[in-house]
């Protein structure tokens, strides 16, 4: 009960204070000490704007903070004004400000403060806009955390997805299927599953060519690098298996014979984790010093402001900080 978990705003011009105001009352969320590390003056607009009536705690810093399960403790880092927002656009004050709210979470996850982070949605043209020049949350946590090798794990109870390259285009992320990177994958997948309560984790590994590159016809990836990798983890004792054919390892995960796949790249582990889980999964980014968990969807700027915002994953991703700081 002395931990304490870090909200970010996350881009205040999206939904992200709906869905964390929203999580904060709901039933499903597990109790615990709630830190929002944004800007309180938005988080009271949108409270009173949405009707929602949350009880909120202005703070400076954390220094002595009484929590209370009945309030919601802001920190306040006073970098939007209500004259300056621009709901449901793309903004450079916005983008700025995202960047800011995940800057500080992570300075206080480094320090101890918090023991964990889960963050609502940043929109990447505003963020880059604003002139912070990052792919997205999980390239932003990786430099400012000095951490080289992290991945990408999408997870959900129906499937969970880890990727060997992400925010690069299908050229690079080709390039970046290389032996050392597949088999960096799979340990981290292998040792986040431990930690999420899994003895000996069943990891499948995609095929990143049609059929799995069809023993050299339509490609030479599997042979030259994927199955190398897969090899070494085998001998290192993870219990993995592949490379497997694109088209039917996700069918055959959802039916309860892997744990986690490994996807060679975004769109490959995206597609069928939306497709199955786009309210419910959790983005969790293995491989860091600090525990940090996210929404898997995006600022959502057409719904921004009208109250019909899920706030579902927004609560796995809190709930999910929980458990990986038990572990």
């Amino acid at each position: 009960m002395n931990k304490i978990i870090g909200i970010t705003m996350g881009d205040p011009s999206g939904i992200g204070p709906e869905i964390i105001l929203k999580s904060f009352f709901n039933k499903k969320i597990k109790s615990g000490k709630y830190l929002v590390i944004g800007d309180y003056e938005i988080i009271e607009f949108f409270n009173k704007k949405l009707g929602l009536n949350v009880k909120l705690e202005k703070l400076i810093n954390i220094d002595n903070i009484n929590f209370s399960k009945d309030v919601l403790s802001i920190l306040d880092l006073g970098l939007i004004k209500i004259e300056n927002l621009k709901i449901g656009e793309v903004s450079l004050n916005s983008g700025n400000a995202a960047f800011q709210y995940l800057k500080k979470a992570i300075e206080l996850a480094m320090n101890g403060k918090i023991s964990g982070i889960a963050t609502a949605p940043l929109n990447k043209e505003a963020m880059n806009k604003a002139g912070h020049f990052y792919s997205g949350h999980t390239e932003i946590l990786g430099y400012y955390t000095s951490t080289k090798d992290y991945a990408m794990l999408l997870y959900d109870e129906k499937l969970s997805t880890i990727h060997v390259s992400t925010h690069v285009s299908l050229k690079e992320a080709i390039k970046r299927t290389k032996k050392e990177r597949v088999e960096e994958v799979i340990r981290l997948a292998d040792k986040t599953f431990r930690k999420l309560g899994l003895k000996n984790p069943k990891i499948a590994v995609a095929g990143l060519n049609p059929h799995s590159g069809e023993n050299g016809l339509f490609g030479m990836e599997e042979i030259e690098e994927i199955i190398p990798a897969i090899n070494s983890s085998i001998s290192k004792g993870i219990n993995v298996e592949g490379p497997i054919p694109p088209d039917t390892v996700f069918l055959k995960a959802v039916e309860g014979n892997y744990d986690v796949v490994v996807a060679m790249y975004h769109d490959q582990g995206h597609i069928p984790l939306k497709l199955l889980g786009f309210n419910s999964g959790v983005n969790i980014t293995v491989g860091l010093p600090i525990i940090r968990t996210s929404v898997d969807h995006g600022t959502a700027f057409e719904i921004a402001g009208k109250n019909i915002a899920n706030e579902e994953s927004m609560i796995n991703a809190i709930n999910l900080v929980h458990k990986l700081s038990d572990a």
